[in-house]
């Protein structure tokens, strides 16, 4: 899959949000990388990069206080390596894309990985 259109597919699974999620979406990018660097593994502790789809580095809005202000967007980075590996056609991509940028999302609006699991979600 080339790099324009797997950014096109993140591109549609943030369109495809619901709008009143869109619409508080605050101070956060979405960027794409190829795989996740060592640094970044140790501080998810995981130990191969397959393992890690998407990562949001940030403070979520639900830790957001009345002092927040000024500061530099939040960082959602999804991860392209570890997401077409495990994806054989662009329709199971697209699927995977999807779940993970809803995945990332999620925590930006302060939702941890235990909720997600109790809610079915991962």
């Amino acid at each position: 899959m080339t790099e324009e259109t797997f950014r096109q597919l993140v591109a549609e699974a943030l369109e495809d949000l619901p709008d009143e999620i869109r619409e508080k979406l605050d101070n956060v990018d979405v960027v794409i990388a190829d795989w996740p660097d060592p640094t970044t593994l140790r501080k998810a502790r995981v130990r191969h990069p397959m393992q890690l789809l998407g990562l949001y580095h940030g403070v979520p809005q639900t830790k957001r206080g009345r002092s927040y202000g000024l500061v530099l967007p939040d960082k959602i980075t999804i991860y392209r390596g570890p997401i077409e590996r495990r994806a054989r056609t662009t329709e199971e991509t697209r699927d995977l894309v999807r779940r993970v940028v809803r995945h990332e999302i999620a925590h930006h609006f302060g939702i941890d990985d235990d909720r997600l699991r109790d809610i079915g979600a991962y």
